[in-house]
């Protein structure tokens, strides 16, 4: 499947993303809850957050395939989705006044935009991501 333009790889990413994020979320919940509750959060403001994964993830991931061992290239990923998240939560704070998350209440987080125990998530995220990028650009 080929999703000819950039414009629709960054809807399909914000797409996914979103529902990535309920379906996490649901399922901390439940866990949390004993099954009492596995109702899933996420914000539309996080849609072009995902989105970025086009003009960001894609080129990574084009400079690093078949050059780069998986590990290290989950290392870059889980660097770059990190430092995105910290950008654009700090880029909400300063424009919205608050981001559509906060991690305050974790134990590993950083100015509660982002947690160092999701890193590796981020870093196995990437690695599935890879996946789809290359079945969105395939001929």
């Amino acid at each position: 499947m080929k999703v000819g333009s950039p414009l629709g790889r960054s809807v399909v990413y914000g797409a996914l993303g979103l529902a990535t994020e309920l379906l996490f979320t649901s399922v901390k919940e439940a866990l949390r809850t004993r099954g009492r509750s596995a109702r899933g959060r996420t914000s539309p403001w996080m849609f072009p957050v995902y989105a970025l994964a086009q003009p960001l993830f894609e080129p990574a991931h084009d400079v690093m395939r078949g050059r780069v061992p998986a590990p290290l290239r989950g290392i870059v990923y889980a660097t770059g989705f990190t430092a995105v998240e910290y950008a654009t939560g700090r880029l909400f704070r300063a424009v919205l006044g608050e981001a559509p998350w906060d991690y305050a209440h974790a134990r590993w987080n950083v100015d509660g935009l982002i947690r160092a125990d999701y890193v590796a998530l981020w870093g196995l995220a990437g690695l599935g991501l890879e996946r789809v990028h290359d079945a969105l650009t395939r001929d």
